[in-house]
């Protein structure tokens, strides 16, 4: 028996995951153990669960790999800063100590915080999401494709998985980056580097490309394979100073929006432009992975894979039969990566599949709590509930849905990666006009115009989607059926900017997005068996297969993981029940909730 320890730390999303004789154990990001959102720093507490929910310590681990060579790391961030001096002098002193402190020295953090006496393993960056990509993907061979910021060097990278071993083929280079150029418009636009990128996503139907042609000819010099050079005179991110500069501003008609304040038309028709652009760079890259390929098949990693737009594109336009997107394909998935790479590729252990199921196991990997460990939290707290079978719960939760009520759902082990999957989430009722904006407003306390994502039941999706094979990881967006559309007025047609989300566009209103489309997640039976009964009874009762689900959190808090972070979402949001484990619990019944200081004040409202 073999058991390997993967970890990703100390760029965004650190994270843990166990592997034992090539199945996945546990895995986890250690943001939602500290309450950080993408916390970067080593993830001992990650490292802690998953450690216990292998039985193992430490010191019996075979082996530890760590997802990039950090010396190679630090030589690209040296020779980019040695190239712009004396640009950039202050960032560079600013991250000096952190490497002399902590980036030099994982072998002693590991030792530190495992008791783990080996040397670890350094695969490079896009090695590891190659592997996080491939490994645990339903296909026997496969192309694969990674995209991400950055790594050591690399910013994108393609290959061929075939069995058990992955051979690289090709690589695109710093400073030339996708997912720095997406994360440069995501930071003119208002948002925050690594975690606003999928509003801006969300933000790009409300606008018109209107500066597409201009990023085409004077940001980026795009070649008919998907390779591109940037044009480095309008970024500032090499020197760690601002992602963009003067030249840039004077090319988009004005300085960057300030956070938080008025999204104007400009905002909206730049993020419509850069995801143009973005989803043309993918759709290039793709067809020249499968014509030097010839794989049936196409795997997908880096940040730039949670692109879910892109995605949907990439399987509708691309000659791949299939594509299979790690649910985890930041750099928390790093982790998961690391130990498969060892356990396949330095191992050479063989690997089967049936390219049809993957092997993340939906990616329900994190913690789970047991009935008697939520009892006991609620009854030391004195918090009133009622305990339901399972029968009951299910009734009870259908019934609360389709009267237009907003249920938190906490079941099972919690989800490995950005997306909830029915086990730490906000469940409501799709049918509703109003659901969106009182889930925004009400709830999450984000943006108006922020979609919301669908759970279908995975043999209903074709109804409902135009999407003809399961979607489990919310990383796939098609349009509504037609047949399930309502054509707007000829006033609602010609509306713009926000005033577009006033328009009823379908029978399922509250997760059809202002272009009529929607980034599914389907639920399988076999795997999550608890939420799709849910969906089936809610599908029995109002003979609508799909109903709303959105991550367990608050803007700026990352999702829950335990009953306490539950309870507390719970009540200073305006969620009406909360089903914890077989354990209901009404907001009119529980105590008056108080906190010593304001809650928002120790999250980063990004």
């Amino acid at each position: 028996m073999t058991t390997i320890l993967g970890i990703s730390a100390y760029y965004h999303d650190s994270a843990a995951c166990l592997v034992r004789d090539g199945k996945i154990v546990a895995a986890a990001q250690e943001e939602r153990f500290t309450r950080v959102k993408h916390d970067q720093r080593f993830p001992e507490s990650a490292i802690r669960y998953c450690l216990q929910a292998g039985g193992v310590t430490g010191d019996s681990l075979d082996y530890v790999a760590f997802y990039d060579k950090p010396f190679l790391k630090f030589w690209r961030i040296l020779e980019t800063y040695l190239g712009i001096a004396p640009q950039g002098l202050s960032s560079f002193f600013e991250a000096i100590p952190v490497w002399i402190k902590k980036k030099f020295w994982i072998q002693k953090l590991i030792k530190e915080n495992t008791g783990f006496e080996g040397k670890p393993l350094y695969p490079e960056h896009h090695a590891s999401h190659a592997a996080s990509a491939f490994y645990p993907s339903p296909f026997q061979r496969a192309a694969i494709l990674t995209m991400d910021g950055v790594g050591e060097w690399s910013t994108a990278s393609y290959g061929i998985g075939d069995n058990n071993e992955i051979r690289l083929l090709g690589d695109l280079y710093f400073p030339h980056s996708l997912g720095l150029l997406y994360s440069a418009f995501t930071y003119y636009t208002g948002f925050k580097v690594n975690s606003g990128e999928y509003k801006m996503m969300g933000l790009a139907p409300y606008g018109e490309p209107k500066y597409k042609d201009a990023i085409l000819k004077e940001l980026i010099d795009l070649k008919e394979d998907g390779s591109f050079r940037m044009n480095m005179d309008y970024f500032g991110y090499c020197g760690g100073l601002r992602m963009t500069n003067a030249k840039f501003d004077r090319l988009f008609d004005g300085p960057p929006r300030k956070p938080e304040s008025k999204i104007t038309q400009r905002e909206m028709d730049i993020a419509r432009s850069a995801q143009d652009v973005t989803e043309e760079i993918m759709l290039r890259m793709a067809r020249h992975v499968h014509k030097e390929t010839g794989a049936k098949y196409l795997c997908l990693a880096g940040g730039v894979a949670l692109n879910c737009v892109g995605n949907g594109r990439l399987l509708r336009e691309t000659p791949f039969e299939d594509i299979w997107i790690q649910p985890a394909a930041g750099d928390a998935g790093g982790a998961l990566g690391a130990a498969l790479f060892v356990w396949h590729q330095h191992l050479k252990n063989p690997r089967q599949s049936d390219n049809i199921h993957d092997l993340q196991n939906g990616s329900y990997l994190g913690p789970e709590f047991p009935p008697a460990e939520i009892r006991k939290y609620l009854d030391e707290n004195n918090y009133p509930y009622k305990d339901l079978d399972e029968e009951r719960l299910i009734q009870t939760a259908t019934e609360f849905l389709a009267d237009g009520k907003v249920v938190g759902w906490f079941q099972g082990r919690m989800e490995f990666g950005p997306r909830a999957l029915g086990n730490r989430s906000i469940l409501g009722d799709a049918r509703s006009s109003e659901m969106q904006s009182t889930l925004n407003l009400k709830i999450k306390f984000r943006e108006s115009f922020r979609p919301f994502a669908p759970s279908v039941l995975e043999e209903k999706v074709s109804e409902y989607f135009e999407l003809d094979r399961p979607s489990p990881y919310m990383l796939l967006v098609a349009q509504v059926k037609k047949n399930k559309c309502r054509t707007p007025s000829e006033k609602d047609a010609s509306s713009t900017g926000f005033d577009k989300l006033k328009v009823v566009r379908s029978e399922i209103p509250a997760i059809t997005h202002v272009d009529f489309s929607a980034r599914i997640q389907t639920v399988n039976r076999d795997t999550n068996p608890l939420y799709w009964a849910l969906i089936k009874s809610f599908e029995e009762k109002t003979g609508c297969a799909v109903i709303i689900n959105t991550s367990f959190n608050v803007r700026g808090e990352p999702i829950v993981c335990t009953p306490e972070d539950a309870y507390r979402c719970f009540m200073r949001t305006h969620i009406d029940y909360l089903f914890l484990g077989p354990f209901l619990l009404d907001k009119k019944d529980q105590p008056e909730f108080k906190e010593e200081v304001d809650w928002r004040i120790h999250y980063e409202l990004d």
